[in-house]
């Protein structure tokens, strides 16, 4: 199993949650602090730290799917 990460960037208040808790993974916009997805697919070893990300986004704008495969699917 893989997880997919999606990021919601109109919905992210840019509190950096994910950037403390997955640099390798997410980080923010110069900006106005929102999301930047770095890997559609979370690396084996990013993978705890990629779901608790997820599950500390004050505003939803992350999730994460099981999908089956390796992650290197052709988009």
């Amino acid at each position: 199993m893989t997880l997919r990460i999606s990021v919601d960037r109109e919905r992210c208040c840019g509190a950096g949650m994910c950037a403390l808790s997955a640099p390798d993974v997410f980080d923010q916009r110069d900006t106005d602090g929102r999301v930047v997805l770095l890997e559609r697919f979370a690396p084996r070893e990013s993978e705890k730290s990629v779901r608790i990300a997820s599950e500390n986004c004050p505003c939803k704008a992350i999730s994460v799917t099981s999908v089956l495969g390796s992650g290197c699917e052709a988009e």
